[in-house]
């Protein structure tokens, strides 16, 4: 293989990319993985920090859907994706969700088993597993404070590796390091650095996309097929690029989170890690779990009310910060503009979804303060400092969606599959309509957010949809 003639072209590396580039090289076929992004080793940068924001996140971690309010959203720009700027936290898909998906949106032969088994093979693939020890310090006040309450709540496993009982060994099984190198062992291209502008189509089949590299460089890579694997904000954009309009970018789902900062008096900061633990006594309209909190985060969880606020961030080591996360029923947009790099995001919370997220701030609270926090601050403007259960009732009544900072770091629904054309965008198997040979194989998928980390989900609906297109495939070839 060539890079100027693979049978396939993968754009997109992360949790949909990867499990789709390994599938299809580890069958025969000649595959190029085409990344915006560079390649960052695991280890080269501190999780978190600003380095690794500027190295491996798109426009530095900061970017928004436009609304009122407006949601802050983070996008990874590297080789692996998200799994490579994310916690490694692992959920599977709900069963009722599947459910709800194969009917309500007439999935073809998604089985609920089928799909099951499928996360069986990923997670002895990414080592997912719970802590060898306990947890750290933020993570076990979580947990306490549910304890005490008899709310609902467990440790979520990770894919991660541990040297024996040191939780602090951990090595995350992102796709760098799994399904990454199985593609390249099997003689799988990996391209960094270069953007996707858009793909060529002649009467409906891709015959090859162009790309352009950080010098401007364009090329056009000729191709047989076409799989987009650049999240639900990116794939929706190139797909309107290259001339794709019929149901693509319109149902942008997130799971809206708000947070808050908790202090202790007991040390409770880890710089580097995050608790894996969640309440989901409130599941699925509502989730609490911990948030990264090196000292920049914990400024910035601050920073809503600083006048009042900003003196606690000297006692950082002491502060942790948490989120309650929302199933929203809200929907966005996603337009790419002629002229702009980027697309303009938008995205609308119902009256529903904003009195959630008020509830979310307000249990989160109580929940900390049965755990021994000493102060609470809310991230929202104008907000009070939180030291008692009494002082909860005015922190409710303050809130308002419009004041806080909402932001999310889960988003699908942008390209969704389903059996019905006049809503879905690609068929049952992420085939786009209109084509016969550009797949969707991302997030953007995903019918409606699942109310847990999506990722799990992308990947088994990824793996289930590479091995129909390679069904198809040897199909056509006997038939050549």
């Amino acid at each position: 293989m060539t890079e100027s003639d693979p049978d396939v072209v993968v754009i997109g590396s992360g949790a949909g990319g990867a499990p789709t580039a390994a599938l299809l090289a580890e069958a025969g076929l000649g595959v190029l993985v085409v990344e915006e992004g560079e390649h960052v080793r695991q280890g080269e940068v501190v999780p978190f920090s600003l380095e690794q924001m500027e190295r491996q996140y798109r426009a530095g971690g900061v970017t928004a859907a436009l609304g009122r309010p407006s949601i802050a959203y983070t996008e990874a720009c590297c080789i692996g994706g998200g799994s490579e700027i994310n916690s490694g936290l692992y959920r599977r898909p709900p069963e009722d969700v599947l459910a709800r998906w194969r009917t309500e949106h007439r999935i073809e032969r998604f089985a609920t088993d089928d799909l099951l088994a499928i996360c069986d093979e990923v997670e002895r693939e990414l080592d997912v597993q719970l802590l060898p020890a306990a947890p750290i310090a933020a993570g076990a006040a979580l947990q306490r404070g549910a304890g005490r309450l008899g709310w609902d709540h467990d440790e979520i496993p990770r894919w991660m590796t541990y040297d024996g009982a040191d939780v602090a060994s951990g090595r995350r099984q992102s796709m760098t390091e799994t399904y990454l190198p199985r593609a390249e062992r099997a003689g799988a291209r990996l391209l960094p650095g270069h953007r996707a502008e858009r793909i060529v189509v002649d009467g409906g089949r891709a015959t090859g996309v162009v790309l352009r590299d950080r010098s401007g460089v364009v090329t056009t890579v000729r191709t047989r097929a076409v799989f987009v694997c650049g999240g639900a904000i990116q794939t929706p954009a190139l797909l309107q690029r290259s001339g794709f309009r019929h149901r693509v970018g319109r149902a942008l789902a997130v799971h809206p989170t708000v947070k808050l900062a908790a202090r202790f008096g007991d040390e409770m900061n880890v710089p580097d890690d995050v608790p894996v633990h969640q309440v989901k006594e409130f599941a699925p309209d509502l989730s609490f779990g911990g948030s990264a909190s090196n000292p920049g985060l914990i400024a910035l969880a601050l920073s809503d009310h600083w006048a009042r606020f900003g003196p606690a961030v000297e006692d950082w080591q002491h502060l942790a910060v948490y989120y309650a996360a929302i199933t929203s029923e809200g929907r966005g947009r996603v337009r790419a503009v002629p002229g702009l790099r980027d697309p303009i995001v938008t995205y609308r919370l119902t009256r529903r979804d904003r009195a959630l997220l008020g509830q979310g701030l307000a249990r989160l609270a109580l929940v900390l303060l049965e755990a021994g926090a000493t102060e609470v601050y809310p991230s929202y403007r104008g907000a009070p400092v939180v030291r008692g259960r009494k002082e909860i009732g005015a922190m409710r009544g303050g809130f308002s969606a419009a004041k806080a900072a909402v932001m999310t770091v889960h988003l699908c629904s942008t390209v969704p599959m389903g059996g019905d054309e006049r809503w879905a965008a690609t068929d049952s198997f992420g085939r786009l309509h209109g084509t016969s040979n550009v797949h969707v194989n991302d997030a953007s998928l995903l019918p409606d957010a699942p109310g847990v980390n999506p990722q799990a989900s992308v990947m088994a609906v990824a793996i289930r949809n590479a091995r129909h297109f390679l069904v198809t495939w040897e199909r056509r070839g006997r038939a050549a």
